[in-house]
């Protein structure tokens, strides 16, 4: 039986999330995957004609603690969990409210030092180099995660082939690590 995975888009969701697809389909043959939309569980009250930072604002304003608690709704059994910018907020928010996360692997998540506290998971955090509003060293250092910087990429990292890669392979990885009960030699990174 295939290991469950979670994925949570970013706030951009399926509308500018082609680069999702990729994923899915290296993911596919060692997971079963269920896909949520962030966009869609956070359900913004959003004017008509909105930027990037309208929906910033309504996402720290209401949306990550809405879209939190239909996850914990939706999802009732352990999963892994894999999310990207705002979704990643999203996966780490209702870990606190008793999600129940075996591990979660984040990829640009925003506002996790506005968040508070730590999930009881193991948690690997990624983040591009020119990404601005990533967690202060500080941070890092009082919840004990060390994040991985990718250098030269900034906030949507995740949407280039290289990363897709990158962070497939860390979590087939950890797949084959588990069936075997013993570690593979290292998959290539690129």
């Amino acid at each position: 039986m295939a290991r469950r995975l979670v994925v949570l888009s970013d706030l951009w969701g399926s509308k500018k999330g082609l680069w999702i697809t990729s994923y899915l389909g290296y993911l596919q043959q060692y997971y079963d995957i269920v896909y949520y939309d962030s966009r869609q569980l956070a359900d913004m009250d959003l004017p008509p004609v909105h930027t990037a930072e309208d929906v910033y604002h309504a996402f720290a304003e209401t949306g990550m603690k809405r879209a939190a608690a239909r996850l914990l709704s939706k999802e009732q059994e352990p999963a892994d969990y894999l999310a990207f910018g705002g979704g990643g907020s999203i996966a780490w928010q209702a870990a606190l409210m008793g999600l129940p996360v075996k591990s979660l692997y984040a990829v640009s998540p925003l506002c996790l030092q506005k968040i508070g506290g730590k999930p009881e998971c193991p948690v690997t955090l990624v983040y591009g180099e020119y990404h601005e509003n990533r967690p202060a060293p500080l941070w890092f250092r009082q919840t004990g995660l060390k994040p991985e910087i990718i250098s030269k990429f900034g906030q949507e990292l995740y949407s280039d082939e290289k990363i897709i890669q990158k962070v497939c392979k860390d979590l087939l990885k950890e797949v084959i690590q588990n069936r075997s009960g013993k570690p593979k030699k290292q998959l290539s990174a690129y």
